[in-house]
């Protein structure tokens, strides 16, 4: 309890899945925590349940104004930022072939535009708070192959966030990327494809698929000073799949 006292924290996508998993988590951890989302509904209820440290702002990420509105409700609410978690991503998994120059675009816009978006609005919060970590949230799809369009999109996560990384710890902002494997979450569980991922899942070396709490615990060692020499890394979490 308690390891990130006194830290205003911002995280994108937060209103299900993994991304609620880490804003309960933040909270746990004595963070005051402004989420975003466009699912309104399941946002507002998050941040009911959690109480008056926490707030919902609704996002959409690949909007540049929207962040700027997401920083200054969030001084105003709780004070500079010290934390940025780039959680918010989709995936399409569709053939190279049959991908539509719209769908593609559509990937990269909220998968890697948004992180670049999100990281150039919050550095000047972070210099008034004095530092800050930036913890992205990209993909095993960062480190080897998956689906066109995803697999571009989390490799320069990877990438922007290395870039960052170099130009921001003068600042004494930290930059790192997270790369989870298969996780256990609505996304997976109630899709079409369960059968197909729970049968992929028997191919890991851990045998099974992570829960969202696993990612969040890498999340919140990197949001706090536990990490303060970390930057520029990418931290994996899949089980040992990109091993095999």
């Amino acid at each position: 309890m308690g390891r990130l006292e006194n830290k205003v924290a911002i995280i994108t996508g937060g209103a299900r899945g993994m991304g609620a998993s880490h804003v309960r988590l933040f909270a746990k951890e004595g963070a005051k925590v402004v989420f975003t989302d466009l699912n309104e509904e399941g946002g507002l209820a998050l941040a009911n349940e959690l109480g008056e440290n926490v707030k919902f702002v609704k996002q959409d990420v690949t909007n540049a104004d929207d962040w700027e509105t997401v920083i200054s409700e969030t001084e105003e609410a709780f004070g500079p930022v010290n934390v940025l978690v780039n959680n918010a991503g989709i995936s399409l998994s569709i053939p190279l072939m049959e991908m539509t120059e719209e769908q593609y675009r559509k990937i990269i816009d909220i998968n890697q535009v948004s992180v670049f978006l999100g990281m150039k609005a919050v550095v000047p919060s972070m210099q008034k708070a004095g530092s800050g970590s930036i913890v992205n949230i990209s993909s095993m799809n960062g480190i080897v192959a998956g689906a066109v369009g995803y697999t571009d999109s989390k490799f320069a996560v990877r990438g922007a966030t290395k870039a960052a990384a170099v130009q921001l710890g003068g600042l004494g902002i930290r930059v790192n990327s997270v790369h989870p494997g298969v996780i256990e979450t609505p996304m997976v569980t109630k899709g079409d494809a369960v059968e197909q991922i729970k049968e992929f899942a028997k191919q890991i070396p851990s045998k099974r698929m992570a829960q969202p709490e696993e990612v969040s615990n890498m999340v919140l060692f990197l949001a706090s000073d536990e990490a303060s020499y970390s930057t520029g890394s990418e931290f994996v979490i899949d089980g040992g799949l990109t091993a095999m």
